[in-house]
């Protein structure tokens, strides 16, 4: 019975809405309340496999491709950066019952620190399509995940760790 509250209004979804419905709550990105948003999104990724099948991707590099349609521009949310250094940087200053709600607390505060850097994956993806060719065994998410890697990425998790420590030594948890 939970479940068919949480899923209420969802049943018009095809695969890739549901599928970008569930990732955009979960990381707490804005648009999960935007169906136009995520019906358009969802139909360009199932115009995006079925093009690649036609030009004979394997089935994986079709989705592979997909996905990436689906997702661009919405692989970093703040919400899953701040996450991860709160819970690799203060796992003993936040507990992990009060985790979500002090993520929540803290994240309307730290936007100056996220408008510095760019969050979209734009730069990152514009391999992928040669990269997937029919021969091709690379995925996209390898290709896609650079920010990750980059220097940029290190900058703002050490900006977001400085931020934090001075929110909790003026505030607490």
């Amino acid at each position: 019975m939970n479940n068919k509250k949480k899923n209420e209004g969802q049943t018009d979804f095809s695969y890739y809405g549901l599928y970008l419905l569930d990732y955009l709550r979960t990381n707490k990105f804005e648009q999960a309340a935007d169906a136009a948003f995520i019906r358009e999104r969802a139909d360009r990724a199932a115009e995006t496999y079925e093009k690649a099948r036609l030009e004979g991707y394997p089935a994986d590099g079709a989705q592979e491709l997909a996905m990436d349609t689906l997702l661009r521009g919405l692989r970093y949310s703040r919400y899953a950066i701040l996450r991860e250094v709160v819970e690799n940087e203060f796992s003993d200053e936040v507990p992990e019952e009060k985790r979500e709600a002090f993520i929540l607390k803290l994240l309307p505060l730290v936007g100056n620190v996220f408008s510095v850097y760019d969050l979209s994956d734009d730069n990152f993806t514009r391999a992928i399509p040669a990269a997937l060719g029919k021969e091709s065994e690379h995925s996209f998410h390898s290709l896609a995940r650079n920010f990750a890697l980059s220097s940029d990425y290190d900058l703002l998790y050490t900006e977001l760790t400085g931020a934090t420590v001075l929110y909790i030594v003026e505030y607490g948890v």
